[in-house]
């Protein structure tokens, strides 16, 4: 008997429906290696806080360049920089939208784009918890640059976005799909497990 197989929805987290699937898979590698290499460094080799500082200090700087410059922009249509006039030394952010109805926006690299957009630096703010609480305080100065960095991000896209592709997307990411419904009940529950 055969089974068929379903394709998933159009818009679904499934990156075999992305635009393009080697700058997402990318953009989510960077993003979720930088997280992974500090969980995996405080916890299994924390005798070796330079390298872990070192490795998590340029996967957070790829991170921002790829995101900045190629995954948003392919992506999502935005894109951001800083000018400086030389006259004056005057810094200037520029913001560059893509209008949407003359590029073909693919629902699935949106919502992809934007939820991680918008965890990573809640995630962030996670570990300067569990630093702060567990008196690890020198891990405090790699989770502050990453917290510059990628809130600096979601700033600038954010601003970025005068089509306003976020508001949608970042609420039906997190509650669409019950993520933090299943969040939530899995803290409660091993809360009152213990």
């Amino acid at each position: 008997m055969e089974t068929a197989q379903t394709a998933p929805a159009p818009g679904s987290l499934s990156w075999k429906l992305s635009s393009h699937p080697i700058t997402l898979l990318t953009f989510l590698f960077f993003r979720i290696s930088s997280l992974l290499v500090y969980l995996l460094g405080m916890r299994l080799l924390s005798s070796n806080f330079v390298l872990i500082f070192i490795v998590t200090i340029l996967l957070l700087a790829m991170d921002f360049y790829y995101l900045k410059n190629i995954a948003g922009r392919r992506l999502v249509g935005l894109r951001w920089w800083n000018e400086v006039d030389g006259a004056t030394g005057d810094g200037r952010w520029v913001f560059e939208s893509a209008d949407p109805e003359s590029r073909e926006q693919n629902a699935t690299d949106k919502r992809f784009f934007w939820m991680a957009l918008y965890v990573q630096p809640v995630l962030w703010v996670v570990m300067a918890v569990v630093a702060l609480f567990g008196f690890n305080f020198i891990w405090l100065t790699l989770v502050a640059i990453a917290l510059v960095l990628t809130i600096t991000n979601t700033l600038a896209f954010s601003r970025c976005d005068k089509f306003s592709q976020a508001s949608g997307f970042a609420s039906n990411a997190m509650y669409g799909s019950g993520l933090a419904r299943n969040l939530a009940g899995g803290l409660v529950s091993n809360w009152f497990r213990r």
